[in-house]
């Protein structure tokens, strides 16, 4: 069976540099650390009582994740928003998705195993509304859970570990749709409507309805993205965070 497990939780035993890491993650995604600013290895350490090592450890993981860059004299920065860059992996999520969803209505991927999986789906997203679950962050988990898992069916490590690095670096603004957003009654329709399809072996409709799904998703965290990140840069008592200096400008 496909790993169904939720990809965003951290493990249940931490060591210093994944506190720093799950830590440093959720500010990110919840925009208490908002893009641009900077941070050195040295006052992190400091912040979570650890020696550089694993804050050195925890920023690089970081930044593998596309959430923050490196500079000179362990100076490190969030990554500011790219449009164009987010824009790029919805695109490139979406191949991913649809190739996949393709290879499953034309019954490429064990069958007995699909149905076992499609009936575990089922029992999360086919319920009723006094039954949805309405925690967001929860329900980001899910979600990933769920698309993730339809990929990893196909059965192709590759494109597995392709769709879970796409994952990974959009989850940062997918999150704020089920967060600060208003897509939970959306995002449960939407994906019995996808199951149900893939069910009926119908692949039209399947690639159709998870276009749309995609395309929703990427266009209402296009705008939360902008307000959000405007909310948060202006709230009462908003300090930035400034412990490194200023970047580097090359000279020509």
């Amino acid at each position: 069976m496909p790993d169904e497990r939720p990809v965003i939780a951290p493990p249940a035993t931490l060591t210093r540099a994944d506190r720093v890491y799950y830590t440093l993650r959720d500010e990110i995604f919840d925009m208490h650390l908002l893009p641009g600013d900077r941070l050195t290895e040295g006052a992190i350490a400091q912040r979570f009582a650890v020696s550089r090592t694993p804050a050195r450890e925890a920023l690089q993981r970081l930044q593998s994740d596309g959430l923050m860059q490196g500079y000179v004299r362990g100076g490190w920065e969030v990554m500011p928003i790219d449009s164009k860059r987010f824009d790029d992996l919805y695109e490139m999520r979406q191949m991913i998705e649809t190739f996949a969803v393709r290879k499953l209505c034309a019954g490429e991927a064990p069958q007995a195993e699909l149905h076992l999986l499609l009936d575990a789906l089922d029992r999360t997203w086919k319920v009723g509304r006094a039954r949805r679950i309405t925690d967001g962050r929860k329900l980001v988990e899910l979600d990933e859970a769920l698309h993730h898992a339809l990929v990893a069916a196909v059965g192709n490590d590759e494109l597995t570990s392709a769709m879970q690095r796409v994952t990974d670096r959009i989850r940062v603004v997918r999150r704020l749709d089920l967060v600060h957003g208003d897509g939970i009654a959306e995002t449960y329709d939407e994906h019995s409507a996808i199951l149900d399809a893939i069910r009926r072996s119908d692949s039209a409709l399947c690639v159709a309805l998870l276009t749309r799904h995609i395309a929703g998703s990427q266009a209402s965290v296009s705008g939360l993205t902008l307000q959000r990140l405007l909310t948060a840069r202006t709230a009462p008592g908003r300090v930035g965070i400034g412990h490194a200096p200023a970047r580097p400008r090359r000279t020509i």
